[in-house]
């Protein structure tokens, strides 16, 4: 049985918004990871590992997973702490 992870990818550093971020992956979790000796590279033989699915909602990549018989692993996304400042707090003691 295949082995996946059901995420919501993080905003890369050169994005300043979260525009992007909305969709929920699938993505399967590679078989025996090898190191190539010459360059270093991890490689392995298992094609599936490049196999990326996107979806609108948490609930279809879940569906679309048990449909499929892939046993999966939901990482539920952090919530974000907003704190809300002045200008002047930048240049103010507390």
């Amino acid at each position: 049985m295949r082995k996946a992870k059901i995420y919501i990818p993080t905003k890369t550093a050169m994005q300043s918004g979260r525009g992007k971020v909305k969709k929920w992956v699938l993505e399967f979790e590679t078989k025996d990871p090898t190191i190539n000796p010459l360059m270093g590279w991890e490689s392995s033989e298992d094609t599936m590992g490049e196999v990326r699915l996107e979806f609108s909602t948490k609930d279809k990549a879940v569906d679309f997973a048990k449909k499929n018989n892939i046993n999966f692993n939901i990482i539920e996304p952090k919530k974000r702490k907003f704190v809300i400042k002045s200008y002047s707090d930048n240049f103010t003691k507390n």
